[in-house]
């Protein structure tokens, strides 16, 4: 069996997407590997960490990862279960037309700053609903570029992304943490609990998180498992039964917190995304 399955869910001069999974299998650095185009991959479930020369990325559901055209990278899987991402290619000239100039290295090639950047609920939402509505027909190859396009507008949006800056210390046990929580997305963790994993006081970890990601561990940490249920609802009959499987303590409590974070409850999600549209 392969260790990547790549589906590919719309291809023209605009705009190509795949859907990529990885059963996970390396748990060490991958061999180098590079991408011949710029690509923008959004992690939809399970985790990896990117590794670029010395830096690394932990590449999860509340991310952008940016695949730089010629630059090599590896990749490896601390935490079991593989990951799955949706991967888009712009046209260069769009993609550059798209990409704010503070994100480039050069003007006249779309290569990025660094790795990744973290992106809003509303671009979660726009992946969910991109790679549902694709995969089950339900929406017209004009209509799913639009989408697409606005997925990277959004995503490369000044308002909705967060860069992270913070010493390499810092960024370092924010990454463990990261790690933990990916390896039990459905556990009911205390800040102690965490803290203690990975070698850091509470008040500490608290702080370096906040710098880091801009939002506190909490919210991150409810919005991995919101992205989670985005993954799954669509086939879903048993909504009730996805809640407690998340971690929710009820129905009402997920769908509360569903309908925040997306503007609307997770049936009225699913029914978006499987309706054709017209």
């Amino acid at each position: 069996m392969p260790e990547f399955t790549v589906q590919p869910l719309l291809r023209s001069t605009t705009v190509a997407a795949h859907d990529v999974h990885c059963r996970g299998e390396c748990r060490h650095r991958s061999a180098e590997e590079c991408a011949a185009a710029t690509q923008l991959v959004f992690p939809y479930r399970g985790l990896f960490l990117r590794h670029v020369g010395s830096t690394q990325s932990v590449a999860d559901a509340n991310h952008v990862l940016f695949f730089n055209a010629g630059e090599g990278y590896q990749v490896s899987h601390p935490v079991t279960g593989g990951d799955a991402c949706l991967s888009l290619s712009v046209s260069q000239p769009l993609l550059l037309e798209l990409a704010p100039a503070a994100l480039l290295q050069r003007r006249d090639v779309p290569v990025f700053h660094g790795q990744s950047l973290r992106i809003d609920e509303r671009a979660q939402v726009l992946v969910a609903l991109l790679r549902h509505s694709l995969r089950h027909g339900s929406i017209e190859p004009l209509e799913a570029e639009s989408l697409a396009l606005t997925l990277v507008c959004r995503s490369l949006g000044p308002r909705t992304t967060h860069a992270p800056g913070a010493t390499h210390a810092r960024q370092r046990l924010v990454d463990r943490a990261k790690l933990l929580l990916a390896s039990d997305l459905t556990r009911r963790w205390t800040l102690a609990e965490i803290a203690a994993e990975v070698g850091g006081s509470p008040v500490y970890l608290t702080q370096a998180f906040q710098q880091v990601e801009g939002m506190p561990l909490y919210r991150y940490h409810l919005r991995l498992r919101l992205a989670r249920a985005l993954d799954r609802v669509a086939e879903c009959e048993d909504v009730a039964a996805l809640a407690l499987d998340l971690g929710f303590s009820s129905h009402s409590h997920f769908s509360a917190a569903f309908r925040q974070a997306y503007g609307r409850t997770p049936s009225e999600f699913r029914q978006a995304a499987l309706a054709p549209k017209r």
